[in-house]
Formats: C-alpha cells, sequence, structure tokens
C-alpha cells in the first residue's frame, strides 16, 4: 500500500534547485538524445544537420545509431547461399564503417557543444517459415533489434556476429565445414592425377567440394543461419558479449514494439513484442524504457523489476539501465521532432567517455515528452537517516536505519503543465505515490530495514508534460 510524500512549499523547492547536495554538486546535467537515424542509412538528415539540430535545441549529446546492415536474404535449397534474392538498403556496411566513423569526427570539429557518439541499430537474428511459391513466406524477429554504442574502430562493425556479415579473409576465420569442403576439394584435385574413372570422380568431387564450401558461408561472422528456426537468446547473447569484449555497451530497443508484424509486398514480417528477452538475455547495459509505444515492463513489479532483483540476488553482473529511444528518422516524420525523447545524462565533465561512463553506470534518466517541453528530475537520491551517506541513479550505498528519499521535480518548455504523478518504488513495489503541478520537491522517509538485505529505488513521474523514468538506487543494509 502506498503512502503520501511530504510535499515541501514551493520556494523552498526553487531553494532545492540552487543548492544541490554534496552528491550532486559533483555533476551537471547534459541532455542527450539516442536512437537518431542519418541518411547514412534510412534517416533523411545528413549527419551534420542532426548536429546543427541538436545544438540549436540545447541537447549536448547525439548518439547516432544508424543500421548496421538493413538487408533481407532468402536462399533456394540445396545452396541457399548460392543461389539467392538479397535486398538490401544503405546502412553502415554498405556505404563504408570507416566512412562513417570519419564522417562523425569530421562533423564533431564543426559542433565541440554536443557530443557525437557513434552507434548502430543492429538484428543479430533472424528466421523463416513458408515457402516463395505460396503466401506463407514470412520473415520472424527482423525488427527484433538491440542499440550498439562506443565501438570506434571499422573493423568492430564488420565482424559483428550478425547474419550475413563476412569476417576478414584469414585461414583462421574459416569454421570447421568450410575447412572439411576445402579438404575435400584439395583431395579431390589429387585424385585428377589419376587415369580413367578415379580423374571423372575427382573432377565430380572437387566441383561439389567447392561448391558446398562457398555455400556454407567460409567467413561468417555468425554461426546461424535464417533457414533453421528460432534458435532462442543465444544469437542475441553472442552479439551482447561480442560487444561488451569490445569495449562497447548495448541495449534492447523498443522491446515492447507493436510495429513488426506487417506484410512487406510478396512476404510477412512478423516480430511479436519481446519484453522476455530482458530476462532471458545477460550483460546488457539496459534497455528502451521510453519511447514511441505503450510500455508494460517498467511498471512495478513487472520484468525490469524481476531483473533489478536478480541483480541484488547476485544473478546478474550488473542492472540493465533504462533509457529513452527515439527512433527518430527525420523533423516531422509521423510527427516526430528531434528531442521528444532525451536521455539525461549526470557527469562530472562533459565528454564523450563521460557519457558513455554515464551510460555504462546508470547515471541517467528516461524522459518521453513533446519537444520543447522539457520535464527534469534536478534530484533524486537516498540517504542514510543522519544524511552521511548519499547516493543518486547508478550508485550503490551501504547505511543503517531508515533510508531518506529526496525528489526534485520541475519542467520548461511550457506554463500549461498540469498535475503530475510521483511513485517511489522499493524492489517492484510502489511504497510512495503523490500528485502536484511542477515544480515538486519531495521527501519520504521508507520505514523499512532489514540488515543484510540488498534492495533498490527507482521513480517515475507521469502527466500531461510527458513520462520520466528514473534509473535505480541500490542500498543495502549494514548487518
Amino acid at each position: 500500500m502506498s503512502s503520501k510524500l511530504k510535499i515541501i512549499p514551493l520556494a523552498i523547492a526553487f531553494l532545492a534547485l540552487l543548492i544541490p547536495y554534496p552528491s550532486y554538486s559533483q555533476y551537471f546535467e547534459v541532455r542527450g538524445l539516442m536512437d537518431v537515424r542519418s541518411n547514412f542509412s534510412d534517416g533523411d538528415h545528413s549527419i551534420e544537420e542532426l548536429a546543427k539540430l541538436a545544438q540549436s535545441r540545447g541537447f549536448g549529446a547525439l548518439i547516432i545509431c544508424d543500421h548496421d546492415r538493413l538487408v533481407m536474404e532468402y536462399g533456394f535449397p540445396p545452396f541457399r547461399h548460392l543461389l539467392k534474392k538479397t535486398y538490401e538498403l544503405n546502412s553502415i556496411h554498405s556505404r563504408g564503417a570507416e566512412n562513417y566513423l570519419k564522417a562523425i569526427e569530421r562533423i564533431q570539429r564543426f559542433y565541440p557543444d554536443v557530443i557525437l557518439i557513434p552507434g548502430a541499430e543492429t538484428t543479430p537474428f533472424y528466421y523463416w517459415t513458408g515457402t516463395p511459391w505460396g503466401k506463407g513466406l514470412t520473415a520472424h524477429n527482423h525488427e527484433r533489434r538491440l542499440l550498439v554504442v562506443g565501438l570506434n574502430r571499422p573493423e568492430d562493425y564488420v565482424s559483428m556476429p550478425i547474419l550475413h556479415n563476412t569476417l576478414p579473409l584469414s585461414l583462421a576465420n574459416l569454421h570447421r565445414p568450410a575447412l572439411f569442403y576445402l579438404a575435400a576439394a584439395f583431395l579431390s584435385l589429387l585424385m585428377c592425377l589419376w587415369k580413367g574413372r578415379t580423374r571423372w570422380a575427382g573432377a565430380i568431387l572437387c566441383v561439389f567440394s567447392i561448391l558446398l564450401f562457398f555455400n556454407s558461408e567460409p567467413l561468417k561472422a555468425s554461426p546461424f543461419d535464417a533457414y533453421s528456426g528460432d534458435q532462442g537468446a543465444t544469437p542475441y547473447n553472442l552479439l551482447i558479449n561480442y560487444v561488451n569484449n569490445h569495449g562497447g555497451l548495448v541495449f534492447w530497443n523498443y522491446p515492447e514494439t507493436r510495429s513488426g508484424v506487417r506484410r512487406l509486398g510478396p512476404i510477412a514480417l512478423e516480430t511479436k513484442p519481446y519484453p522476455e528477452m530482458l530476462l532471458k538475455t545477460r550483460d546488457y547495459t539496459g534497455f528502451a524504457a521510453l519511447y514511441g509505444d505503450n510500455i508494460t515492463v517498467t511498471e512495478p513489479g513487472n520484468i525490469w523489476d524481476i531483473t533489478l532483483r536478480e541483480y541484488c540476488a547476485g544473478q546478474r553482473t550488473w542492472p540493465p539501465w533504462a533509457i529513452a529511444t527515439a527512433d527518430y528518422h527525420g523533423e516531422g516524420k509521423d510527427g516526430a521532432r528531434l528531442g521528444d525523447y532525451p536521455t539525461v545524462f549526470w557527469v562530472r565533465e562533459k565528454s564523450r567517455a563521460e557519457i558513455l561512463k554515464a551510460m555504462q553506470t546508470g547515471k541517467m534518466y528516461a524522459v518521453a515528452t513533446k519537444y520543447p517541453i522539457a520535464p527534469k528530475l534536478n534530484e533524486f537520491s537516498v540517504s542514510s537517516p543522519d544524511g552521511g551517506k548519499r547516493g543518486i541513479s547508478g550508485d550503490e550505498i551501504i547505511i543503517k536505519g531508515y533510508p531518506k528519499i529526496r525528489l526534485s521535480l520541475s519542467v520548461t518548455g511550457t506554463d500549461k503543465a498540469g498535475p503530475v504523478q510521483v511513485r517511489i518504488i522499493r524492489s517492484g513495489q510502489v511504497i510512495a505515490s503523490s500528485e502536484g503541478n511542477l515544480p515538486l520537491t519531495l521527501e519520504y522517509e521508507d520505514p523499512y530495514y532489514k540488515p543484510g538485505e540488498k534492495v533498490y529505488y527507482r521513480l517515475d513521474m507521469k502527466g500531461n508534460l510527458g513520462q520520466i523514468v528514473s534509473n535505480p538506487i541500490f542500498v543495502t543494509f549494514e548487518k
């Protein structure tokens, strides 16, 4: 059962914005935008146009997430990878990963006030059912996508373990079936040196071995194919591990999308909402908590809270963090404006490294709004009863006694914001809620203390002006 929060008078609320608590004095806010497409793939604007627009609207970070590959391919048996129809659009792959990274670096020099960070939206895996001779040919999970952020080398993009990617030419990169077919081709060539029927058998065997060699996709980056059915979470965990091993960050994008089931010419696309992947995969950095669909995974006790409780129980290496993703393709496209889905970072200095660190450590919160309206979470902290220990989003603190929660919210860009509802959630349960107009500063002492237990606190805000989802603060109670 939730309880009401203590609402601090308006004058004190303004004072709270001017006098930050010690933890907040180390940080300042950088408003960023994630999941933005340029015309390097299927966006309308150039990278420079996006940087210029972001700067004019006061955003300090722009994470460009063009498609790494925008491709669909169907092959005909028995040589599916030789007899095939491929449909591919502009992407980082088709235009060159090196060109993509160089373009971002070049534009960065002209717009130093906006930190530009390279990223990609990727589809590690999809699979086919049905046949092309009827109406049942269906591509499953082609829009089950992740965002990859912070990879800075062209080869990191080229070698990502996704369908249709090819590794650099090297004997070490050949997979075992390809090596077997290569050995068979070599032996059959030796048979061609003999006389009589052996020579003809060797020639036939050589031709088939070479066909099988190339049909096996000898340098494929992913061990999977699109014709062996659903492979569960494995292809996605493979991609996640690859990105982590190469120093990047990876986020599940729009896990509850409702737009993934439709027809595309003669084929059907079927990507059903996939919130369960947040549970089935491990070691990803975070997920899209706010975007242009109705979202349930962030509701108290739902999938996000399950993953956070798993982290508290030691079953996950790190907690999944919440971000906002725009799926932005162009100004006015589907009613979108650059700035509708900010992710706000708390940093010690304005640099690419600090923005990436904030993403990795949960020093951020997600916003859904309509630009130029800008809801702000000026403070969200949990402290010990005496105030000696204090944590903000992404922090882990150890305290003794009842935790004290403090939050401060405001809004700019409108004078008709209307009331908002604020909820404080402890380990999946709403423990306090309040309604009021912004600006709003609230305090709450949680009468909960279990020595040795690890819990977390997070908050959300909803109103006509938009939504905010904070990242959690973890609290361990002293024994």
